[in-house]
Parts: C-alpha cells; structure tokens; sequence
C-alpha cells in the first residue's frame, strides 16, 4: 500500500533529529549564557567580600567613637579589652580582611585611620579594593568616585 502524499519521505527525514549545525547553535548560546552568568556571579561574590571588610570597618569607627566619649582619646588598639582598647577582632569575621588602626593626621589620641586590608585569596580576586580606610571624621577612601569599592 503504498501513498500518493508528495511529502512523505521529507516528513520522516526531518523527524529524525537534528542537524550539526542545530546543535553547535544551541551549545553556543548555552557557553555565551554560562559566561555571562559566571561573571555576574563573580562579581556579586566580590561585592559579598568587600561588605565583610566595610562592616566590622564602620564597627571599629563607632567603637572608636564611643572609646573617645569615654576617654576624651582614641586608641590604636584594637584587640585588647576596654578600658585600653576596643575589644575588637584584629581579623573581619570571615577572613578577608586584616583590620588595624593607626593614629591619624593630628597626632595619637587625637585622631584615627582605621585600615581594612584584603589578605588570602581576596588579594588576588578583587585588585581594585585592596584597602578600604575610614578616619575620625568620617572620610574614606578608596575614593568612590573613581572605584565602586563602598557600594
């Protein structure tokens, strides 16, 4: 029994898969998709890191801060216990950043830079914040005009 219907063959033929050329497309589409997502992920982890350094950096200025109000000085010592220094990790509670603090442009006691400074594989990951500082009056740097470290 055999069909007079003209497409017949053309309808299994196509059926039966897909072309190489179909399928190098769609693995090119899934590597530019995969690439794209990759390096937005990557991005938000550095963002992600950078908020562990800024966070325990802004504690630091407030404990400073009230370390003044009560001692009319500030410290540079950020590990031993009140009443002679903050009470403070020397180390951001993940890891990524090393914390100290110095004296500032006027002098000890006076004024204060506090430092967060990227150690471990954050050094190699995110080149563009390896410091992040904020002093008594409030200013930081790395400058978030020029950088997006801060946000």
């Amino acid at each position: 029994m055999r069909s007079n219907h003209p497409h017949r063959g053309r309808t299994r033929r196509a059926a039966a898969g897909f072309t190489l050329i179909e399928l190098m497309i769609a693995c090119g589409i899934v590597a530019i998709l995969a690439s794209i997502a990759i390096s937005t992920y990557r991005n938000q982890t550095l963002r992600a890191n950078r908020t562990d350094g800024r966070t325990i950096l802004m504690q630091i200025q407030l404990a400073e801060q009230k370390f003044f109000l009560q001692n009319n000085t500030y410290t540079v010592n950020i590990a031993a216990a009140p009443p002679v220094g903050l009470g403070m990790p020397a180390v951001s509670p993940r890891g990524y950043y090393a914390m100290a603090v110095a004296p500032g442009n006027t002098g000890i006691g006076t004024s204060f830079v506090a430092s967060a400074t990227a150690q471990a594989n954050q050094v190699k990951d995110d080149p563009n914040c390896l410091i992040f500082t904020v002093d008594d009056s409030g200013n930081r740097t790395p400058d978030d005009t020029a950088t997006a470290c801060w946000h």
